[in-house]
């Protein structure tokens, strides 16, 4: 949202090269407001604004802005400008940024920066980005074990100017192997016992993530300890990083976009849905849209075998949207809330047969109250009630299946290594479809001869 409110006299500051004034505006208020007040400016104008700050409050209130901003300065702007801004950015951000860029323009900034970031952007670059490796950043607090509390905070007295985060401190050998963590409070706290160290107060069963993992296990990890970070080990166990709650957060969020884009049968976008092209807007809905024309088309090659039924009795075919949208709908909702209890860890695969149970029970529930309702139609309708008893039985068997067809083929898809959410609520209504029109007319057989 942009505001007004500063927009005039910041324009005039700048039109005036008001230095004293300019540096106030950027180190008064908080980095995120000051990012808000700069909204409606130019990124011109927002780039020489962040010219008057200190470095490091220039990439406090540059990482407020949204990415597509971020990126455009960081294209647009003098190199060593750009460089110095990077060099002050978290790790695992300007990574992130990075990764983004063109690589022309990356070997123009890469140089201008320091050794040692360079080779820490080069080493995050190497990992794939939705595994613990891409998401860490490596600014970590790393103590020796043999040092005593005050020697500790000394320690981190140096290093806090360098560290994202100083919640947990990581007790690490000369090898850099993790030995054992500290919270900032337990170091506080020992303060009155000088005579301890940090290896005799560490807890050394540390939750760690392997720097190959999977993002989305990396973020169970933390939600299940309720961890404000996780740190990140290789093979060996060597330290690498940690990556911190705001960063999960990020990754749950993705996820979560992600499972509701297939379940509305639609392939994950890549970019923010107002920048991805159009084209490649229209190929990943296309893929699922494709797919489930061709299913649909089985339902209508299914009506049309049983033509000579419902050319025998007409009034069937008043009733079939009604049979198959209650089975479609019913299905939905069992596929959206295993998929669902899947994705948040309440149900595993070990849990099917009380799914199937509960989902029995439920549909049971639910077709026969739809069956009376359905029922209390059809006798107006139907030649006879014996014809009516079609509708009700029909209606019963359908959400039935419906509800066990949703409730069981993302647990299949979850046991065959695949992600739940690609069995879609369209996908699972279109099964069902043909399901439902196959039981109604073997139903209409049987009553009605």
């Amino acid at each position: 949202m942009v505001n007004t409110l500063f927009l005039p006299e910041l324009r005039e500051m700048l039109a005036e090269q008001n230095r004293a004034e300019l540096e106030e505006f950027c180190t008064t208020l908080n980095p995120g407001r000051t990012a808000e007040f700069m909204e409606g400016l130019s990124n011109e104008e927002a780039w020489e604004v962040l010219q008057y700050a200190e470095p490091s409050r220039r990439s406090e209130i540059f990482g407020y802005f949204n990415e597509e901003r971020q990126l455009e300065m960081l294209r647009d702007h003098d190199p060593s400008q750009v460089a110095a801004l990077v060099e002050e950015i978290p790790a695992d951000d300007r990574v992130d940024l990075i990764q983004e860029l063109s690589d022309e323009r990356v070997q123009e900034i890469l140089p201008l920066l320091p050794v040692q970031d360079r080779r820490n952007i080069q080493r995050l670059r190497s990992y794939q980005g939705e595994t613990a490796g891409g998401l860490m950043t490596t600014e970590v607090a790393k103590l020796g074990e043999k040092l005593s509390a005050r020697e500790a905070l000394d320690e981190l007295g140096r290093q806090a100017s360098q560290l994202e985060t100083i919640y947990y401190l990581y007790v690490v050998d000369e090898d850099d192997s993790l030995r054992g963590i500290v919270s900032t409070r337990q170091l506080v706290s020992s303060l009155a016992h000088p005579e301890l160290t940090l290896g005799d107060m560490m807890e050394t069963d540390v939750v760690v993530a392997n720097v190959t993992e999977d993002q989305e296990s990396v973020a169970h990890k933390v939600e299940r300890f309720n961890l404000l970070a996780i740190p990140v080990v290789d093979a060996s166990r060597r330290l690498l990083g940690i990556i911190t709650h705001d960063d999960v957060i990020d990754v749950v969020r993705e996820e979560l976009t992600e499972d509701a884009q297939r379940i509305a049968a639609v392939a994950p976008l890549e970019d923010d849905f107002l920048r991805i092209g159009l084209l490649t807007l229209s190929w990943k809905r296309g893929i699922w849209l494709t797919i489930l024309f061709f299913a649909a088309l089985l339902t209508a090659f299914a009506l049309r075998h049983y033509e000579e039924e419902l050319q025998q009795f007409v009034w069937l075919v008043w009733f079939i949207p009604l049979i198959i949208s209650a089975g479609g709908n019913s299905g939905s909702q069992s596929a959206t809330l295993v998929i669902t209890a899947m994705t948040s860890g309440q149900v595993k695969f070990r849990d099917w047969h009380r799914v199937l149970i509960r989902e029995s029970v439920v549909s049971l529930l639910l077709g026969s109250f739809l069956a009376l309702i359905g029922f209390a139609v059809a006798i107006f309708v139907a030649p006879s009630v014996r014809d009516a008893l079609v509708i009700p039985i029909t209606l019963l068997a359908v959400i039935v299946c419906g509800c066990l067809c949703g409730a069981t083929l993302p647990i299949v898809f979850k046991r065959a290594g695949l992600d739940p959410a690609l069995m879609s609520n369209p996908f699972v209504a279109g099964i069902v479809d043909i399901l439902g029109i196959v039981i109604y007319i073997n139903v209409g057989r049987v009553l009605l001869g």
